[in-house]
């Protein structure tokens, strides 16, 4: 099971209302719970590094809601006008492709629907993040090399 289907499955869930989800295979075990706080957890434990993945899948999922929902109210109220763009994972975020390249976007730049807005490095993993979304750049809402969680905003973009 690959990053977006662990994706896919959490949108799923979400958007289903069930409360919790269990998915087992021989390398992977996946819990996915949701309550009254539309808290997402999720665990994904190799059977090689058991151990290991719960200690870095657990305590990057609990602090998500506090972080995505504490900036997204104030966010909606002042620039409710505009798109926000958010993370599909978690990991870390990077706006240019590499120290000596330039940004991918820039605050004031237009983007089309599938240019990449940066990269989020994940598990050793370089994830492009491409816009869904056309317009322009307003805001870039995190600093360059700093972790990011599931459904962080990232970007406000406004499509007029």
């Amino acid at each position: 099971m690959d990053l977006k289907d662990i994706q896919n499955l959490i949108k799923f869930v979400a958007k289903s209302g069930a409360s919790e989800v269990k998915l087992e295979t021989e390398d992977v075990k996946i819990t996915i719970k949701t309550g009254s706080e539309e808290t997402t957890i999720v665990q994904q434990m190799p059977m090689a590094q058991m151990p290991q993945m719960p200690m870095q899948a657990a305590p990057p999922s609990a602090p998500a809601p506090v972080a995505s929902e504490a900036p997204a109210a104030p966010a909606a109220d002042d620039n409710s006008k505009y798109i926000t763009v958010k993370s599909p994972i978690i990991g870390t975020f990077y706006r240019k492709p590499s120290p000596d390249k330039p940004l991918f976007v820039e605050v004031g730049q237009s983007i089309a629907v599938g240019d990449v807005l940066c990269i989020i490095e994940a598990m050793k993993l370089f994830n492009e993040i491409e816009s869904e979304v056309s317009g322009k750049i307003v805001k870039v809402l995190v600093d360059d090399s700093s972790p990011v969680e599931f459904d962080q905003p990232l970007f406000l973009v406004d499509p007029s």
